[in-house]
């Protein structure tokens, strides 16, 4: 195995596992980790750093894991949805970030892209899935649930992750998605 696959593999866990961590500084008040989606920002910086393959899987895996291990999110529909929104958030912040130009404010487009995709993602699976379940799933429950109560969580993100990615880019920790 060499020095690289080894480092992804570490890097995956670390991400895994504050993936798993972070909801629990939201965990008291449920409102407040709808609000800040706190397992949406390791995923999104994974999908930067590791790449789509590992992006995908890492966001597939956390809330599925997280369901297992401690019960929340609901498994079925909520975690099997949150796999999907969140693997596709990984995918394709880190697909953007390998095909667009390596600009600073390229970062901050295949962020709100793969944000934007992966509230699609999630959206589908939540019409799908619900319906399934026979709950109705209304445009206004999706535009509520992925956008207006997601608003803090959002803002988060755009301004949170752009700033660890550029710092990690400009200490020579991560490449630069090519």
């Amino acid at each position: 195995m060499n020095t690289l696959s080894t480092k992804k593999i570490v890097l995956g866990g670390l991400f895994l596992a504050l993936g798993l961590v972070l909801p629990f500084l939201t965990g008291q008040i449920p409102k407040i980790g709808q609000m800040l989606l706190p397992m949406h920002l390791p995923v999104l910086i994974a999908g930067f750093v590791l790449g789509s393959p590992w992006g995908l899987a890492i966001g597939l895996l956390t809330p599925v894991f997280r369901s297992l291990l401690f019960g929340m999110p609901p498994m079925f529909p909520t975690a099997v949805v949150m796999g999907i929104e969140l693997a596709a958030y990984g995918f394709f912040s880190g697909l953007f970030n390998k095909l667009l130009p390596q600009k600073n404010i390229f970062i901050y487009i295949s962020l709100i892209l793969a944000m934007v995709l992966g509230r699609g993602a999630w959206g589908f699976a939540s019409w799908l899935l619900y319906g399934l379940d026979g709950t109705p799933f209304t445009w206004q429950i999706f535009s509520a649930g992925a956008f207006i109560n997601a608003i803090p969580g959002i803002v988060l993100q755009i301004v949170l992750i752009p700033i660890i990615i550029i710092g990690l880019r400009k200490g020579g920790l991560i490449e630069n998605g090519r």
